[in-house]
């Protein structure tokens, strides 16, 4: 997914209300690219499958599918996907550093025995 940071430069007044809005126009299309990549494939199926779930999914070989909506559906939408995503990262962290805990506590050093 590509996020093109002018996709609402028209819309003034919600972008000044809105600082992370502000902050992701203000990026560089190499940074947003970079941070895009950093996400792991499990996690980009997952956001896939959400998306696809809240869209519907018809089998494109037997369907010719085409999707209308307007601004705010959309924003809304790429909005959930963005939050998915956030989520996701956060708990697979939380994962890898509850994994690396469990895996450290149980290698103890050899303690000195008491007298």
């Amino acid at each position: 997914m590509v996020f093109h940071p002018d996709f609402d430069r028209d819309n003034a007044q919600q972008t000044a209300a809105n600082p992370l809005l502000t902050y992701l126009q203000h990026q560089s299309p190499e940074v947003l690219a970079r941070v895009a990549k950093s996400v792991t494939p499990e996690i980009q199926e997952i956001i896939s499958h959400n998306v696809q779930g809240l869209v519907g999914v018809l089998p494109s070989d037997n369907f010719n599918v085409q999707i209308t909506t307007d601004r705010e559906n959309l924003a809304g939408l790429l909005a959930s996907a963005m939050m998915t995503g956030y989520f996701l990262r956060q708990m697979e962290q939380r994962m890898h550093l509850e994994e690396n805990l469990a895996s450290t506590s149980s290698i103890q050093p050899n303690s000195p025995k008491e007298k």
